[in-house]
């Protein structure tokens, strides 16, 4: 897994949110430091628990002026049923080259039940508005993993 670490400038770039519209990491930097997070596929159990734990995470992070962001390969429309199923409150990015995911490290091989594939590797990156990379984990589990961000970012989930 390569890709950017701590202390490295967050590789910019451009992509279409779940509504199509347009988002630029650099231009989001300037309202707020970025939580990105790599996750497989919508809907599925560990990739929900995970979504449901930043909405849940989500005012806590506002109010410290973190925005969350998350990519996977998934179409803008399956993205958009997942929002609205889960009542998220952030949006998602639409990578299905998986150019984003190669950008950060974020895809690789894999191996599940002795069978070896490529796909997307579970990251997050807490990048500060300055674009500097605070922290990354690469290859998280999903369950616990919102809190852990917590703790690292010195915020107390009220």
């Amino acid at each position: 897994m390569s890709g950017p670490d701590i202390g490295d400038i967050a590789p910019d770039f451009t992509a279409k949110l779940q509504d199509e519209t347009e988002w630029k990491l650099s231009d989001a930097l300037n309202k707020t430091g970025i939580i990105l997070y790599f996750y497989p596929k919508d809907s599925t159990p560990g990739c929900t628990t995970q979504a449901c734990d930043f909405r849940d995470a989500m005012p806590v992070l506002n109010s410290k002026n973190w925005t969350v962001v998350g990519v996977s390969r998934d179409s803008a429309a399956s993205h958009s049923r997942f929002i609205q199923k889960q009542k998220l409150n952030f949006d998602l990015i639409v990578d299905p080259d998986t150019e984003i995911h190669q950008l950060y490290g974020a895809w690789g091989e894999k191996k599940n039940y002795g069978k070896v594939y490529m796909g997307a590797i579970r990251s997050t990156f807490i990048i500060n508005q300055d674009g500097i990379i605070e922290w990354c984990g690469k290859g998280v589990k999903a369950t616990g993993h919102v809190g852990r961000l917590l703790k690292i970012l010195e915020i107390e989930n009220e």
